[in-house]
């Protein structure tokens, strides 16, 4: 079962061609790779470490696990599952951007991570695995940049062993009207120009904060896993569901 062929998708606000996608996104990510972690703690007040330790808590991973780690980018989640699964087990860092992935890599390395991560330039849509191999996948805030996401996550499907989880750790839609508008004031209004001033760069900010308006809410989302094939799918809103952990099961 594959997606019915689209021939323009969105980058942010913009409509272009579904081709044309994975390279713009890839440009934003060059771009503000070796800040990200800066810009990270910036944007979010420190706030984006609480959610990934959310994640973790919920991951349920053991000793000996094989853990996927994808869009993983600067490698926080996969430093503290590769403490988890041990020696016997194996986390794999997986992100489509170069430029992420060696800003990942040199950070891991220099924290003498090394034993059990491997590193894997790879689409979330084609996912150069076999199947049934990984005991849990998470993906931390890749999700709405991948241009196909329904061919993304029958990938992961695919790869989760049965029993295995997939968390996706996503922006979404605050439930607080209040808090809404006073998101989307700091989105558009402050957000870009934080981008400008710390990494010279206010149209990829401008692109983060669209892009967070044009993906699915926490119901659609986990309708979508469902229709996948992702069983007991739940979520959790996270800062009054500016954030949303969605977690599913293969069977």
């Amino acid at each position: 079962m594959t997606d019915k062929a689209d021939k323009t998708t969105h980058f942010g606000y913009q409509v272009v061609k579904s081709d044309e996608k994975e390279k713009l996104v890839a440009d934003v990510f060059h771009s503000v790779a070796t800040k990200y972690d800066i810009m990270n703690d910036f944007i979010s007040f420190g706030i984006h470490r609480l959610w990934k330790r959310f994640t973790i808590d919920c991951s349920h991973v053991q000793l000996g696990q094989r853990v996927l780690d994808l869009a993983g980018g600067t490698g926080d989640l996969t430093a503290k599952f590769s403490e988890m699964v041990g020696k016997s087990g194996e986390v794999v860092l997986a992100d489509i951007n170069e430029s992420m992935l060696k800003v990942g890599r040199a950070k891991l390395q220099n924290k003498n991570i090394t034993t059990n991560v491997h590193y894997v330039q790879a689409n979330a849509e084609f996912l150069p695995f076999p199947d049934n191999y990984f005991d849990c996948i998470t993906i931390a805030f890749g999700l709405r940049n991948v241009t196909k996401k329904k061919q993304a996550l029958r990938s992961m499907l695919r790869v989760l062993r049965p029993g295995g989880r997939l968390l996706i750790l996503e922006f979404s839609k605050p439930i607080n009207p209040l808090l809404s508008k006073l998101y989307d004031i700091y989105s558009f209004h402050f957000l870009p120009k934080i981008g400008k001033l710390i990494v010279k760069d206010a149209d990829s900010y401008q692109y983060l904060a669209e892009s967070i308006r044009m993906h699915p809410d926490q119901m659609k989302l986990k309708e979508t896993m469902e229709n996948i094939g992702f069983d007991d799918v739940s979520y959790y809103n996270l800062t009054g569901g500016i954030v949303a952990l969605h977690r599913g099961y293969k069977n």
